[in-house]
Formats: C-alpha cells, sequence, structure tokens
C-alpha cells in the first residue's frame, strides 16, 4: 500500500506543578495561541484547547509517526520556556511531571471538543481530581489520586 490513512485524536490534560493558579484568564488565550503553535510546529493539528487556572486539556491529532511521550515533552519545555521568557508571572513557571492522555474515537471529537469549550463552567463544580477519576474510570483503568502529588 503506497499510503498511510489515519486518524489518531487524542485527548491530552496536564497541569501546572503543584496544581499552582498560574494561568490566569488574563494569559491563557496567549499561551493557548503559543501551544497550538507549537502542536503545528510539530506536525500535529489543535482541534480544541481548554482548561483553567492550573491545567490544560488539548484535544488533538497526531500523526502515527509522533510517540505520545516525546510529543507532551517538546510541549511541556517549549510552552514553559516561552511563559518563563514571557516574563507575566511572579517566580517560574513549570509543568508538573506527567500528563493523562486518552484516545477519542472520530464519532466522540465534537463531544470532547464541547467538554474542552466549557472548562470554566465545569470547574466551578468539580475538581481536577474528581474530572480525572471519571475519565480514567470511562477509559477503563483505576486512577490513583496520589498521582496529583
Amino acid at each position: 500500500m503506497p499510503s498511510t490513512f489515519s486518524s489518531l485524536s487524542y485527548h491530552l490534560v496536564f497541569s501546572t506543578k503543584l496544581r499552582q493558579a498560574l494561568l490566569t484568564v488574563e494569559i491563557r488565550p496567549r499561551v493557548y495561541e503559543y501551544i497550538g503553535g507549537l502542536i503545528r510546529a510539530e506536525g500535529g493539528s489543535l482541534t480544541q484547547i481548554g482548561g483553567v487556572a492550573d491545567h490544560v486539556h488539548l484535544l488533538l491529532k497526531l500523526k502515527p509517526t509522533h510517540t505520545v511521550a516525546d510529543f507532551v515533552r517538546v510541549l511541556k519545555a517549549n510552552s514553559s520556556k516561552w511563559i518563563n521568557d514571557e516574563g507575566r508571572l511572579d517566580g517560574r513557571f513549570a509543568w508538573q511531571e506527567g500528563y493523562s492522555v486518552f484516545t477519542v474515537s472520530q464519532s466522540q471529537v465534537e463531544t470532547v471538543r464541547q467538554y474542552l469549550q466549557r472548562q470554566e463552567a465545569h470547574h466551578a463544580t468539580r475538581s481536577l481530581a474528581d474530572e480525572l477519576q471519571q475519565l480514567c474510570e470511562r477509559h477503563g483503568f483505576d486512577f490513583d489520586p496520589r498521582s496529583l502529588e
């Protein structure tokens, strides 16, 4: 077969170091734009981004040649460097180690996209730990709240 066809969508979640509320409403749009640019530069495509002050959600498509771990490492390293270089925060910005990633079937892309658009309202009543526990259960594995420490 001369061509490779793929549709690999992922829901990626990662938080600020120590889950500090550093992604303020004022800086979030610029951070999201920058992350979107990083994704495009690495050959992926961003479908939706959303989050709150202490974490970010991405719905993105990757090529089959990408490894999720390498892709996330590049995103987190370059975006934290950019945030620090911008000097918009007091102190040093860093992402927390680790991340959560879930595959998304094409039939659920729109549902996940809308979910990411409503993160502010969603987190008015639900914590990140509760959210990740539910996502993990939906995807068939156990969630350990200690993983957020």
